[in-house]
């Protein structure tokens, strides 16, 4: 028994992993809890040297020291400041008005908004609770159907995981290893077609079915001319200035991520400043929501070092890389294996864990198989979006529900009684989403260039076409290599019958003096 034991350390690690999160325990603790357990039987067992966690403290001052991570405070707080400043509102109302008149007008302008706030927020939770606080009591008082408001509202928010600068772009670069200004370059791309894709499918049911997607009455389009283009102007292009500074800073390698997090947070105070929304409590709920992610996300790497040490102390990293590479299909068979098992465990696990948990697994297996990991990490980051997207984990699903009417109410500019917003609706609105975003993985894994256009302008080489021409010696009739000289005192190099070198005709040092001799032609 201890022999089966021993021998499946790393698969029963992991397992029991699995079940401790679904058990309920905060993630940073079990897996914490778990390295710690498991790094102890692998001590009693003899597979672990007795000294194992003395490397912890080590690991954990080189995680805190990574300055990397610095980015993810300063892009937390610059949304928050933002969010917090009624930039979401505004932006809505603003974008809702261009759009008004077109069918679906107020659905493109959810994702658009979504889109920016996106790029300046970074938090699922912020851009989802926003824009289902503002924009649904706006749909629903203008007859939009239920399932596609809730369905555009929660997908919208989403797209905080792909578009830079997001948080969960960040800790995958840290994971992979590579940088974070070419993973956000790398998901530009597949961040616009999404947008792309969700729009075009509003387009479509706007066609096909255009009682869902009503265009605003006349009524309720209060902004035009000049008055409209002023709101434009003071709403929607000081954030649009606030993204290109931060994300150009950092495409263009003026910024790093990290500086450009602290640019962005200056930014978005000054903006606040600039509307008079900056006072001394908009400050603090920033803060503390700031510090309370940034030590979330801190603690659940550490607990994700410890358990790290014990799983490759057992040799768990062998085990998925033979378990991986095992797979029929070469490459295409492992990407289609690790979207796979990202899409079902993120049923269970939110995109933190699976970036903390799966990636560090997943990646050195990627690596041996010559996939780019910038590429491959992209592929995942949009497959994380799903996380958000269905239960039991649906958090973008929850937020929405968090903030939709549970009863009926009166409205109070029509004064007609809305009814309120299932939980089942909000589900079947999510569907089409979540079926749009899997298709977007498959979409990146069929055209990586979508992706791999960040190595535009870099030296690229073959090492096959490299070759070392070096001359040979008497090549060509003369000796490319200077002769080293003898030492000093040795003797000359035999000639092997070579006729003797002919005598110089340069005159002859005299020989050294003898010191205490007498000279030879001195008299006796």
């Amino acid at each position: 028994m201890i022999a089966i034991i021993s021998e499946n350390l790393a698969p029963i690690m992991f397992a029991s992993l699995i079940v401790v999160l679904l058990l309920g325990y905060p993630v940073a603790f079990a897996l914490a809890f778990v390295g710690f357990a498991f790094g102890f039987i692998g001590i009693e067992l003899g597979l672990l040297p007795i000294n194992l966690f003395g490397a912890i403290p080590d690991r954990i001052f080189g995680q805190m020291s990574n300055e990397t991570l610095l980015a993810i405070p300063f892009f937390t707080f610059m949304g928050l400041i933002l969010e917090k400043s009624g930039m979401a509102e505004d932006l809505l109302d603003t974008i809702g008005q261009l759009f008004g008149p077109v069918r679906g007008g107020l659905a493109f302008a959810v994702i658009f908004v979504g889109a920016i706030l996106a790029a300046t927020t970074g938090v699922v939770a912020a851009s989802v609770i926003s824009m289902g606080l503002i924009s649904l009591p706006i749909m629903l008082r203008y007859g939009y159907d239920r399932r596609v408001a809730a369905g555009t509202i929660a997908a919208s928010g989403t797209l905080a995981q792909i578009v830079p600068p997001s948080l969960v772009l960040i800790i995958l670069a840290d994971q992979l290893g590579r940088s974070v200004g070419d993973m956000y370059k790398g998901a530009l791309f597949p961040a616009l077609i999404l947008v792309g894709i969700y729009t075009l499918y509003i387009i479509v049911v706007s066609i096909l079915s255009p009682q869902k997607l009503p265009a605003l009455p006349k009524e309720a389009r209060t902004l035009h001319g000049w008055k409209l283009l002023q709101k434009v102007i003071t709403s929607l292009v000081p954030p649009l200035v606030l993204i290109f500074l931060v994300l150009g800073t950092i495409f263009l390698g003026i910024a790093t991520p990290t500086e450009g997090g602290a640019m962005g947070a200056t930014g978005a105070l000054i903006l606040a400043a600039f509307n008079r929304k900056l006072n001394v409590s908009l400050l603090r709920q920033s803060l503390h929501a700031t510090a309370r992610l940034s030590a979330f996300v801190m603690f659940i790497l550490l607990g994700a070092r410890v358990f790290s040490l014990a799983f490759y102390g057992v040799n768990g990293h062998v085990w998925v890389e033979h378990l991986m590479t095992s797979v029929p299909g070469g490459v295409i068979g492992f990407l289609i294996l690790a979207n796979l098992l990202v899409f079902f465990l993120a049923f269970f696990l939110d995109y933190f864990e699976l970036a903390f948990i799966i990636i560090p697994l997943l990646a050195p297996v990627a690596d041996s198989l010559g996939v780019d990991l910038i590429w491959f990490g992209v592929m995942l980051a949009i497959n994380m979006q799903t996380s958000f997207m269905h239960p039991p984990f649906g958090f973008s699903l929850y937020f929405l529900r968090s903030v939709a009417p549970v009863r009926a109410y009166r409205d109070r500019v029509t004064g007609a009684t809305i009814q309120p917003v299932t939980s089942m609706q909000i589900y079947m609105g999510a569907i089409p989403f979540l079926i749009i975003q899997l298709a977007m993985v498959a979409v990146v894994v069929a055209f990586p260039q979508l992706v791999m256009h960040y190595k535009a302008g870099e030296r690229t080489f073959d090492p096959a076409t490299i070759q070392l021409n070096v001359p040979m010696p008497g090549a060509g009739g003369e000796n490319p290599f200077d002769t080293p000289a003898a030492p000093f005192g040795a003797p000359p190099a035999p000639s092997f019958g070579a006729p003797p070198a002919p005598e110089s005709s340069a005159p002859a040092f005299p020989p050294p003096p003898a010191f205490g001799a007498k000279p030879a032609d001195a008299p006796n």
